[in-house]
């Protein structure tokens, strides 16, 4: 295997990065899974691809209009220029809609590189439901170009037992077009989501946030940076970071507002739980504006469980446990708030009736299973 050249952590924009749980991922020999892919499926209808070590599985996929093939990535990015190789894409012409694609991404070890492009002319529709399962260090680069009023909903999952997971995002976001991405990162490994999102057209929405869930001496991070260079823009970055033990969660956000970018409405929420005070958050919002007439604001606060709400509910006979679930699932709800609007999927879990549950739903689920672990 190749030398990694990796960031190193002395750069500003790489301080909190857990680049040696990155190697070690990297390095790591793959062994067996007993993860089915089946099971990581959504049982929704609509495109299912399958990559397992980074490789198409064909067996498991039914692509639909999304292509599969090399992609060669073209950006600066320090790890996105090394996602080249296979990949999926997607371009959709004037008006055209391909909704519920699934991608599932499974790894036993060692690295793998995917890239992914998306190309929505004008009006057009899509929505995007990956997942990341299994260990290893899984890298991935996605380019992202909407025209004229496109419309992209992406939620992503990364679950994965233990190894690393990065994402870089790059997004141009062209007059009307709305962008939304949301992630939650409760898995055992590390990671970092990295975007950079452009809205070049007038009246163009981005937003990007979620929420990351560490336990153990696990580190996730977020790092999105959102520049506005037309007028009448919106975006919202809202993250909630939620650290036990001695784990780490670090969240970067940053608003870029260029000359002329007049009546851009920017927002920045970032909010961070301690459930022990051995724990760490880090928060770093931005805004550099260069444009008179904005309206940008940002928030960042750490804080710990509420002891007079703690004391209320085990007043009321809920358990230690149970209340300091309660009280953090609230805690991060605002995050999962736009994740899969208007989609819905029976999951049937053994013993268990069938039941229409949405993919918000299916992201709670998955919080709730953290937080049974880190409680």
């Amino acid at each position: 295997m190749t030398t990694l050249d990796l960031p190193s952590p002395r750069l500003e924009e790489w301080r909190w990065s857990d680049m040696a749980a990155l190697r070690a991922a990297a390095e790591a020999e793959p062994r067996a899974s007993a993860i089915a892919p089946a099971d990581l499926f959504l049982d929704i209808e609509g495109p299912r691809l399958l990559f397992v070590d980074g490789m198409f599985e064909p067996a498991h996929s039914r692509p639909g209009r999304v292509q599969v093939g090399r992609i060669v990535p073209e950006t600066a990015h320090p790890l996105g220029r090394q996602a080249e190789g296979e990949g999926w894409s997607l371009h959709l012409g004037r008006e055209e809609a391909v909704t519920h694609i699934q991608v599932v991404h499974l790894g036993s070890g060692g690295e793998n590189h995917v890239p992914a492009r998306l190309v929505l002319e004008e009006d057009a529709v899509a929505s995007v439901v990956e997942t990341y399962a299994g260990a290893g260090w899984a890298n991935r680069l996605t380019t992202i170009l909407l025209g004229k009023g496109a419309r992209l909903m992406r939620s992503v999952r990364l679950v994965q037992d233990e190894g690393f997971v990065s994402i870089r995002d790059e997004a141009e976001i062209g007059e009307a077009a709305s962008l939304v991405s949301i992630f939650l990162g409760a898995g055992g490994m590390g990671s970092r989501i990295d975007g950079a999102l452009t809205l070049t057209g007038k009246g163009g929405f981005a937003e990007m946030g979620g929420a990351l869930l560490t336990r153990g001496t696990q580190k996730q991070e977020a790092a999105v940076t959102v520049r506005h260079e037309n007028i009448e823009g919106t975006s919202r970055q809202l993250w909630r970071a939620v650290a036990a033990d001695r784990s780490a969660a670090s969240l970067a956000a940053r608003v870029e507002v260029a000359r002329g970018a007049q009546q851009t409405d920017g927002e920045q929420s970032l909010r961070g739980l301690l459930l022990q005070r051995s724990a760490t958050v880090n928060l770093k919002p931005e805004l550099e504006i260069f444009a008179d007439d904005v309206k940008c604001a940002h928030g960042a606060t750490v804080g710990e469980l509420d002891k007079t709400a703690m004391f209320y509910l085990q007043s009321r006979g809920l358990e230690e446990a149970r209340a300091k679930a309660l009280l953090t699932r609230a805690f991060v709800a605002d995050a999962f708030a736009r994740i899969g609007e208007g989609d819905a999927s029976p999951l049937v879990r053994p013993g268990d009736e069938p039941a229409r549950v949405s993919v918000r739903e299916a992201f709670v689920a998955d919080a709730d299973k953290w937080l049974e672990a880190a409680l």
